[in-house]
């Protein structure tokens, strides 16, 4: 039976990634749904290829753009809105979410396709760093199955057991060794970094992301962001998770138990791969990917972290320690932060120094629903645009 996916995030590099697995299994899965925000000739690309029933922009200022360049025989619906989003991950004909939208976007659509009970392949960190202990009850409560994406997280999921299942605790572990590559000022010094440009920190030396992301790994934030996810998927405190420095990226995280054995996943830095592994869960989906010549590896190097230099990687610990709504203003303030530096408001180290203010100014908030999340994180944006104008 062909499954039925939501492909919610289309256009940005996971989204091409699952494209193509889904290209390569027509009888196995078939695009059900398909979003974009605002690129309408991408999105009309993969109209074209795949011919998804329903089509959702949430950039409404493109609609009549997107219409008037329909092919003209498309059959399916088209939405607009992001309301729409969270109707299509409940509607009964799509089986599995690709829950793949940049930053706190994505939240509402991936927390109603987990109340939906649907198979979630979460590439959307941020749903899980907002409001993951909330999220992860709401997965047990409606057996919604979370696949991670992320290499890391996949990575130490598939150095589980074959039952295992996130959200629950694991037997036998010791730690979590989540790796991360350095990304582009791995080797900077702090004053360099402190001039660095947008186009240096974009530069990422291994994957190729979007600017958002590449400049989360150019400050390490990226990895306090899935150390954060970590501890939800996993069921784990922060102290539990060791980060290493990787440059080569080719294992993509490890898993130590108590008895000394650490086990872990190599392979390409291909997102196919742990897409793949998601979207065929339990079973192995064969992929045309580079594979990884054990003989041809030189040396396989890992370093700590020099904390000096990557202040959001302690923030990340502060805020998963510290929980409630302290997560969803370091996500927030990040998001802040990055859209100006990338739009050359900011200089770089400003950024985990904003993200460091609204946690040291914002008072905490209770979490109990949806909407306590979403008004800490309005609260929280509002404050950072004020604080950077402050600075500025």
């Amino acid at each position: 039976m062909s499954l039925g996916v939501a492909l919610f995030g289309a256009t940005g590099s996971i989204g091409d990634s699952t494209l193509s697995v889904i290209e390569a299994y027509p009888d196995r899965f078939h695009l059900e749904v398909v979003s974009a925000h605002h690129s309408v000739d991408k999105l009309l690309n993969i109209i074209r290829r795949f011919a998804p029933k329903h089509v959702i922009l949430t950039d409404t200022s493109q609609a009549d753009l997107l219409l008037s360049r329909l092919p003209h025989d498309f059959k399916g619906s088209v939405a607009f809105g992001d309301i729409a989003l969270t109707e299509a991950a409940v509607a009964s004909e799509v089986d599995v979410v690709m829950a793949a939208i940049v930053g706190g976007a994505g939240l509402a659509s991936t927390w109603a396709a987990v109340n939906a009970g649907k198979r979630v392949c979460l590439a959307n960190k941020e749903s899980l760093v907002m409001a993951g202990s909330l999220m992860m009850a709401d997965a047990k409560r409606t057996g919604a199955m979370l696949l991670p994406i992320d290499s890391e997280h996949n990575a130490m999921f598939q150095c589980l057991p074959e039952h295992y299942r996130t959200g629950e605790p694991i037997a036998g572990l010791r730690q979590l060794i989540l790796t991360c590559s350095g990304g582009p000022f791995r080797t900077w010094s702090g004053r360099k970094m402190a001039k660095a440009s947008i186009n240096d920190a974009i530069a990422h030396p291994i994957w190729s992301m979007g600017k958002k992301i590449s400049v989360d790994s150019a400050t390490l934030m990226n990895k306090g962001l899935e150390l954060i996810e970590a501890t939800h998927l996993f069921q784990v405190p922060e102290s539990a998770i060791e980060v290493v420095i990787h440059p080569e990226s080719t294992v993509h995280s490890m898993v130590e138990f108590t008895d000394g054995s650490i086990l872990a996943q190599l392979g390409s830095p291909d997102m196919r791969i742990p897409i793949a592994h998601a979207l065929g869960f339990p079973n192995r989906l064969s992929i045309d990917v580079e594979r990884l010549s054990l003989t041809s590896l030189k040396c396989l190097n890992f370093e700590a972290v020099d904390h000096a230099r990557f202040p959001a990687l302690t923030l990340a610990r502060q805020a998963s320690d510290a929980g409630g709504d302290r997560p969803i203003v370091l996500n927030a303030a990040n998001e802040i932060a990055v859209s100006a530096f990338l739009d050359g408001r900011i200089s770089f180290p400003r950024i985990t120094a904003l993200v460091s203010e609204c946690l040291n100014r914002l008072p905490q908030q209770p979490i109990s629903c949806l909407e306590d999340v979403l008004m800490v994180d309005t609260l929280c944006r509002q404050a950072a645009l004020d604080w950077m104008q402050e600075g500025t």
